[in-house]
């Protein structure tokens, strides 16, 4: 995901955590932590957690090199440009909307970073640059789940393996490969559904009447709660689509 919006104001900007969102984060990681300490989250839960944060890290900074090639630096000029997780937390989307997951006991994990700000106005030819921009983050974890499965399939595949069961592939190391493969296949996947704030949504836009896209690029940022409505209102079809993509996913690399 990324936000359409205006360029910060001129010169770098330095951006720490709000001390709302500090808490936020104490909160949930402290939920966690009580998770573990009661044994309510097993070791792959926690491995997918793990997983999801590097993923949808790595999603959002390719937003803003993407956009930086097409001409927009926003992005940079935000400090957004890095691999520094306190920089993307989003403390639902990163940290809340993962645990919930977990204790969902759905069999899979997915969740965002805080989106990377780009303005659609500076980009080179900013209908159709503005689709890539969007449809890379996807790509990135199209490109990830493939290295990280092919690694899988070379290193573990055939030794330790079971398809219906994670925690008897082998060593954590192991475990975790196949994890964050599926983790990327999720992302992925779910991004690439086409609503806002999501990915896929590029597309739409792309074929939007032009006078329509101003008040739509305004009331787009507001989109932000459309991945918990999903979570909330259709659990028992997000652990299907978990569980159709995770038995595809074992196939593939097994």
């Amino acid at each position: 995901m990324s936000t359409w919006g205006p360029p910060p104001a001129s010169g770098p900007r330095r951006q720490g955590l709000s001390p709302r969102a500090t808490i936020w984060i104490i909160a949930g990681v402290a939920l966690l932590a009580v998770l573990i300490r009661g044994h309510k989250i097993t070791t792959v839960q926690i491995l997918f957690f793990c997983a999801v944060i590097p993923s949808v890290i790595l999603h959002e900074v390719s937003h803003g090199v993407a956009a930086l090639a097409f001409g927009d630096d926003t992005a940079k000029r935000a400090g957004r440009l890095t691999l520094n997780p306190i920089k993307h937390i989003d403390p639902f989307g990163t940290i809340i909307l993962p645990i919930l997951l977990i204790l969902s006991r759905a069999p899979g994990v997915i969740g965002y970073a805080k989106p990377v700000p780009v303005n659609v106005s500076r980009l080179r030819n900013s209908r159709n640059s503005s689709v890539v921009v969007s449809l890379v983050g996807p790509a990135v974890n199209i490109v990830l789940a493939v290295v990280l499965g092919l690694l899988f399939k070379d290193l573990v595949s055939g030794q330790f393996a079971r398809v219906n069961a994670v925690d008897h592939i082998g060593p954590i190391w192991a475990q975790f490969l196949f994890v964050a493969g599926y983790v990327n296949v999720l992302l992925a996947v779910f991004n690439l559904i086409p609503l806002p704030p999501l990915d896929g949504s590029a597309v739409l836009e792309r074929f939007m009447p032009r006078s329509m896209l101003p008040g739509y690029y305004r009331i787009r940022p507001f989109t932000m709660f459309v991945p918990l409505i999903v979570v909330v209102l259709f659990q028992g079809a997000l652990q299907s689509f978990f569980s159709w993509f995770f038995i595809h996913y074992a196939n593939a690399v097994v």
